[in-house]
């Protein structure tokens, strides 16, 4: 008798520990769901970049420009020699309603995306700010400081194929602040509208204007298309026509091994602006290697028949060579455009020859 009750408190016991270590297991796991719900990730960038032909020092044409550097006239990779790119550092937080994004950049690429427009010290570091609302699974909210909408190419050079950026994407808007809302209106098609302040002013408004954006998006296994617009007064330094941009992004996976991206983009201001258009040919030729190719026509336009319009177009060829979390880029472009560079001896010429070799580490 002694016996079957030792042996009933001993089966009591372990079915109680076993309970007990559910438990805890179970709890240790919601708990480490509650801190997965946080993230940090970034990247960490520099090239190397030469002209062919032209200047790889600054030099001075004695026209009251000061000193310059032969580069094509877009954003970023645009330093001779070795130079820096950028720290992105992005931390996060994913609810199941709710959370928060927090994008800092420091180094030369963030200075210049970024763009301090707004003269806080702040601007100086953050490329996006931002927090959102899943309002239901049909709608979100966001509100905040958010890279645009508009566009192929982006700031992070994580999120590019070629190193070196087109004049799209330079000359279009970096980032906005304002309220968002992003609308599923199945599982293909999507569309958003957003009031912003004007472009790039990114800490306050100090123009008392505002911006109108709108999407709509089309997104399927093989790829996706967005349409974007933006409509406003930018108001920067003083009371402006409005501004209107119409953008097509589109990309699409041909084969296993064969992608075709396309960007086209008008925008005018009264009469003045720019149309381009750019495809992007990329090819998967190992795990490792990648090959592509951004051709681009750009063509500023002023409402001045005295005045010509600016065509450039620009050739640039990258490949990708991945070795684990670090990517090496090589990368070689021609810039053409009338008169619009100098060669080695500063006389102005049409065309810029150029290689860049970027490096790239993701975490």
């Amino acid at each position: 008798m002694k016996t079957k009750i030792v042996t009933k408190l001993f089966k009591q016991a372990c079915l109680f520990s076993l309970a007990l270590i559910s438990f805890t297991i179970v709890a240790q796991e919601e708990e480490k769901k509650w801190f997965d719900n946080f993230s940090v990730n970034g990247s960490v960038d520099g090239y190397f970049r030469y002209n062919i032909g032209a200047p790889n020092k600054a030099y001075d044409l004695g026209q009251g420009a000061g000193e310059e550097f032969a580069a094509p006239g877009t954003s970023f990779a645009d330093r001779p020699g070795f130079a820096l790119g950028m720290a992105n550092l992005i931390l996060g937080y994913e609810g199941e309603k709710v959370g928060f994004v927090a994008d800092l950049v420091y180094g030369p690429r963030g200075t210049d995306a970024v763009g301090n427009n707004s003269g806080s010290a702040s601007a100086s570091i953050v490329n996006q700010l931002y927090v959102y609302w899943n309002v239901s699974e049909k709608v979100k909210l966001t509100f905040g400081n958010f890279n645009t909408y508009l566009g192929y190419e982006v700031i992070s050079p994580t999120g590019n194929f070629n190193y070196s950026t087109s004049y799209m994407f330079s000359n279009g808007p970096f980032s906005h602040t304002g309220l968002k809302a992003d609308f599923a209106i199945d599982e293909k098609w999507s569309a958003m509208v957003a009031i912003m302040n004007p472009t790039d002013q990114t800490d306050f408004n100090p123009n008392d204007t505002y911006i109108i954006g709108a999407q709509v998006g089309y997104a399927a296994d093989g790829g996706s298309a967005y349409l974007n617009f933006r409509y406003g007064n930018e108001g920067d330094p003083g009371p402006v026509e409005p501004t209107f941009q119409v953008d097509l992004t589109t990309g699409w996976d041909l084969s296993e091994k064969f992608y075709l991206g396309f960007n086209g983009t008008y925008l005018d201001t009264d009469g003045d602006g720019f149309y381009a258009a750019a495809f992007y040919p990329q090819f998967q030729a190992t795990e490792s290697f990648a090959i592509g190719l951004r051709g681009e026509y750009f063509n500023v336009f002023v409402d001045d028949d005295a005045v010509d319009d600016v065509d450039i177009t620009a050739i640039t060829l990258t490949g990708s060579y991945d070795v684990g979390n670090l990517t090496f880029k090589p990368e070689f472009r021609i810039d053409s455009s009338d008169d619009a560079f100098v060669d080695s001896d500063l006389q102005a010429t049409s065309s810029l020859s150029s290689f860049v070799l970027g490096a790239i580490y993701k975490f």
